[in-house]
């Protein structure tokens, strides 16, 4: 999933076509793990969060894929693992992705 998004073309070249990568951009990346995006609402309406990983396995893997964004020369700022926390961004732009990853894919190389 590092390598994926480091690479994913999704801003503008000189001709505003999405050509370029984080990499190419020089940009950075902010990482935030959200225990609440794991809920699954298809039964009822109350999401269920019993697939999610416990906190330990979680936090582990959260800090392993930030190690492995900041391998490949990304300059990464973190939130707090299982901490509230207030994030606010501006979209810039009209592309909105949903980047997933098969389940048991390698760790990062």
């Amino acid at each position: 999933m590092a390598e994926k998004l480091v690479n994913l073309r999704i801003f503008e070249d000189d001709n505003g076509k999405l050509n370029r990568s984080l990499l190419d951009a020089g940009g950075a990346m902010l990482i935030v793990s959200q225990f609440t995006l794991y809920g699954d609402c298809r039964k009822g309406r109350r999401p269920s969060f019993i697939d999610a990983a416990l906190p330990d396995v979680a936090n582990a893997i959260y800090e392993r894929f930030v190690e492995c964004v900041r391998s490949r020369g990304i300059e990464v700022a973190t939130g707090e693992f299982q901490t509230h926390m207030v994030v606010s961004l501006s979209n810039d732009g009209p592309v909105t992705l949903i980047v997933d990853s098969p389940a048991g894919e390698r760790p990062c190389a």
